[in-house]
């Protein structure tokens, strides 16, 4: 993997890259929080494939149980075999596990993150009575939103102090507006007219909107624009709709959208 040529784009917020780079380099594992849509996932991809390692990524749900991530013994047509998931995968290979929204998995899964997440580096798979020594390179990152935690949903103390943590938040309007620019295909100057209104969008805290206008759904309302879809439209699409069902909301938001783009 060339870390030069074909590399996720990425632009970093300040640090961030560097910090993961010295944590790999001390096989420590990597904790990202951030809002949705502000670049975790891709910030985890850009670095994987900065550092030349194959990433395994597993987004986390209610129902992800550690046998998901460790792996199970299947039926096939020679009778009952193991095969591994993509954690495992990762550990045996040397590669990058990414545990995206870690919290939404089912509290086993904790059990099985701690031997790798502390100086042991290892993997106890107890139903092929392996113990896995970590292979040069693995690394552990997990990610999740600190917008959505409660009493149910969060990590514990004993887990997050397992890992360097790397909070990442929406870009700066400048850098922001670089990225719109690259990955919605459009103008500088559109660019920039798009993150203001995302930006306007994150000021209505009064409508208590569970999630703010994200950098993907800006990236995304740049795309219609660029395919020819009328800007009000396009931004009606994916930055109004996508973020309240609630009537009067919809409209605050839409009268927002008219401020920047209604006259053209």
């Amino acid at each position: 993997m060339n870390a030069t040529q074909d590399a996720p784009f990425y632009l970093p917020q300040g640090g961030e890259i560097e910090l993961f780079e010295k944590a790999y380099s001390h096989g420590l594992p990597v904790l990202i929080k951030g809002p949705t849509g502000c670049g975790k996932t891709r910030f985890v991809q850009h670095m994987a494939h900065r550092l030349s390692r194959r990433l395994y990524t597993v987004a986390c749900h209610d129902d992800l149980t550690a046998s998901d991530l460790v792996g199970r013994h299947l039926i096939g047509g020679d009778g009952a075999f193991w095969q591994d998931g993509p954690l495992t995968r990762a550990v045996r290979e040397g590669g990058l596990c990414y545990l995206d929204e870690v919290v939404e998995a089912r509290k086993d899964t904790t059990v099985v993150l701690h031997p790798l997440a502390d100086d042991r580096r290892i993997l106890p798979i107890d139903r092929t009575g392996e113990q896995l020594q970590a292979a040069p390179g693995f690394m552990l990152v997990v990610s999740y939103n600190p917008g959505y935690q409660n009493a149910l949903k969060g990590m514990k103390p004993s887990t997050r102090q397992r890992f360097v943590g790397v909070s990442l938040s929406y870009p700066a309007p400048e850098l922001e507006a670089r990225i719109v620019e690259k990955e919605g295909g459009v103008s500088p100057s559109l660019a920039r007219r798009i993150v203001d209104v995302g930006t306007a969008l994150r000021r209505l805290e009064q409508h208590d909107l569970e999630e703010a206008a994200s950098t993907r759904l800006l990236i995304y309302a740049a795309r219609l624009m660029a395919s020819g879809v009328e800007p009000t439209r396009a931004c009606q699409a994916c930055l109004v709709e996508p973020l309240t069902d609630d009537k009067e909301t919809l409209r605050a938001l839409s009268q927002v959208v008219d401020v920047h783009f209604g006259r053209d």
